[in-house]
Protein backbone atom coordinates (compact mmCIF):
# COMPACT_ATOMS: atom_id res chain seq x y z
CA UNK A 1 0.00 0.00 0.00
CA UNK A 2 1.43 2.90 -1.08
CA UNK A 3 1.23 6.68 0.35
CA UNK A 4 1.69 10.40 -0.35
CA UNK A 5 4.43 10.56 1.71
CA UNK A 6 5.93 7.52 -0.95
CA UNK A 7 4.74 9.78 -4.12
CA UNK A 8 6.41 12.88 -2.53
CA UNK A 9 9.57 11.13 -2.05
CA UNK A 10 9.76 9.40 -5.29
CA UNK A 11 8.72 12.35 -6.99
CA UNK A 12 11.15 14.79 -5.04
CA UNK A 13 14.25 12.26 -6.12
CA UNK A 14 14.22 13.42 -9.88
CA UNK A 15 15.78 16.39 -11.27
CA UNK A 16 14.42 19.95 -10.80
CA UNK A 17 10.78 18.29 -9.99
CA UNK A 18 8.99 21.30 -7.52
CA UNK A 19 6.19 20.68 -5.24
CA UNK A 20 2.99 22.98 -5.53
CA UNK A 21 2.76 24.54 -1.74
CA UNK A 22 -0.83 24.61 -1.56
CA UNK A 23 -2.21 21.21 -3.08
CA UNK A 24 -0.38 17.80 -3.68
CA UNK A 25 1.10 18.23 -6.99
CA UNK A 26 4.91 18.05 -8.43
CA UNK A 27 5.79 19.78 -11.62
CA UNK A 28 9.22 20.11 -13.19
CA UNK A 29 10.03 23.12 -15.39
CA UNK A 30 10.46 22.52 -19.03
CA UNK A 31 11.48 25.75 -21.70
CA UNK A 32 10.27 28.00 -18.05
CA UNK A 33 7.00 26.39 -17.81
CA UNK A 34 5.68 24.32 -14.69
CA UNK A 35 4.35 21.11 -16.40
CA UNK A 36 2.47 18.54 -14.13
CA UNK A 37 3.37 15.23 -14.21
CA UNK A 38 1.37 13.45 -10.71
CA UNK A 39 -1.30 15.27 -8.69
CA UNK A 40 -4.21 14.39 -6.75
CA UNK A 41 -7.19 13.58 -7.90
CA UNK A 42 -10.15 16.04 -7.75
CA UNK A 43 -13.08 13.99 -8.09
CA UNK A 44 -16.32 15.65 -8.66
CA UNK A 45 -18.64 14.57 -5.81
CA UNK A 46 -22.02 16.25 -6.87
CA UNK A 47 -23.22 18.08 -10.04
CA UNK A 48 -22.13 21.85 -10.33
CA UNK A 49 -20.08 21.49 -6.98
CA UNK A 50 -16.25 22.05 -6.33
CA UNK A 51 -13.98 18.59 -7.03
CA UNK A 52 -12.93 17.62 -4.12
CA UNK A 53 -9.29 16.10 -3.02
CA UNK A 54 -9.42 12.57 -2.79
CA UNK A 55 -5.52 11.74 -1.12
CA UNK A 56 -5.84 7.92 -1.90
CA UNK A 57 -5.27 8.73 -5.88
CA UNK A 58 -3.03 10.57 -7.61
CA UNK A 59 -3.20 11.33 -11.64
CA UNK A 60 -0.29 10.44 -13.41
CA UNK A 61 0.88 11.57 -16.86
CA UNK A 62 1.33 9.46 -19.28
CA UNK A 63 3.23 9.27 -22.78
CA UNK A 64 0.42 9.19 -24.80
CA UNK A 65 -3.26 8.11 -25.08
CA UNK A 66 -2.02 4.34 -26.20
CA UNK A 67 -0.06 3.73 -23.61
CA UNK A 68 -2.71 5.15 -21.08
CA UNK A 69 -5.23 2.30 -22.77
CA UNK A 70 -2.10 -0.23 -22.46
CA UNK A 71 -1.69 0.68 -18.69
CA UNK A 72 -5.93 1.13 -17.87
CA UNK A 73 -5.74 -2.56 -19.46
CA UNK A 74 -3.20 -3.62 -16.84
CA UNK A 75 -5.22 -3.97 -13.29
CA UNK A 76 -8.81 -2.47 -12.90
CA UNK A 77 -8.12 -2.27 -9.35
CA UNK A 78 -5.17 -0.47 -9.43
CA UNK A 79 -5.86 2.25 -12.51
CA UNK A 80 -8.85 4.09 -13.52
CA UNK A 81 -9.93 7.16 -15.63
CA UNK A 82 -12.95 9.35 -15.17
CA UNK A 83 -14.55 11.34 -18.14
CA UNK A 84 -12.80 14.59 -17.25
CA UNK A 85 -9.26 13.08 -18.73
CA UNK A 86 -10.70 11.33 -22.00
CA UNK A 87 -8.85 12.37 -24.54
CA UNK A 88 -6.33 13.35 -21.46
CA UNK A 89 -2.65 11.13 -21.44
CA UNK A 90 -3.34 10.74 -17.79
CA UNK A 91 -4.31 7.54 -15.43
CA UNK A 92 -5.83 7.73 -11.89
CA UNK A 93 -3.81 5.58 -9.61
CA UNK A 94 -5.86 3.67 -6.45
CA UNK A 95 -2.49 4.43 -3.97
CA UNK A 96 -3.78 1.68 -1.29
CA UNK A 97 -3.46 -1.25 -4.01
CA UNK A 98 -0.45 -0.54 -5.44
CA UNK A 99 3.02 -0.54 -3.47
CA UNK A 100 5.84 2.06 -3.20
CA UNK A 101 7.89 -0.50 -5.79
CA UNK A 102 5.10 -0.26 -8.06
CA UNK A 103 4.89 3.22 -8.23
CA UNK A 104 8.59 4.50 -8.90
CA UNK A 105 8.94 3.42 -12.54
CA UNK A 106 4.98 5.02 -13.26
CA UNK A 107 6.14 8.22 -11.60
CA UNK A 108 9.47 7.94 -13.43
CA UNK A 109 7.82 7.59 -16.50
CA UNK A 110 5.62 10.29 -16.29
CA UNK A 111 8.11 12.93 -14.82
CA UNK A 112 10.07 11.47 -18.01
CA UNK A 113 7.23 12.74 -20.10
CA UNK A 114 7.25 16.56 -18.68
CA UNK A 115 10.96 16.40 -18.39
CA UNK A 116 13.34 18.78 -20.71
CA UNK A 117 14.66 16.03 -22.89
CA UNK A 118 18.69 16.80 -22.80
CA UNK A 119 17.90 16.30 -18.34
CA UNK A 120 15.49 13.19 -18.71
CA UNK A 121 17.94 11.76 -21.11
CA UNK A 122 21.03 12.22 -18.62
CA UNK A 123 18.66 10.85 -15.70
CA UNK A 124 18.13 7.86 -17.50
CA UNK A 125 21.47 7.34 -18.48
CA UNK A 126 22.66 8.02 -14.75
CA UNK A 127 19.88 5.40 -13.78
CA UNK A 128 20.99 2.47 -15.92
CA UNK A 129 24.32 3.23 -15.11
CA UNK A 130 23.92 2.77 -10.82
CA UNK A 131 21.59 -0.15 -11.30
CA UNK A 132 24.46 -2.08 -13.37
CA UNK A 133 27.35 -0.94 -10.96
CA UNK A 134 24.46 -2.66 -8.48
CA UNK A 135 24.01 -5.79 -10.43
CA UNK A 136 27.68 -6.25 -10.84
CA UNK A 137 28.61 -6.14 -7.13
CA UNK A 138 26.15 -8.10 -6.17
CA UNK A 139 26.79 -10.90 -8.90
CA UNK A 140 30.59 -11.63 -7.07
Amino acid sequence: MASQAEVRRIALSLPGTEETPNHFAFSVRNKGKLKGFVWVWMERVAPKKPRVPQPKVIAVRVASLVDKDFMLTLNPAKFFTEPHYDGFPAILVRLPAVTARELKPIITEAWRCQAPKDVATKEKTTRRRKGAGRRRSSAT
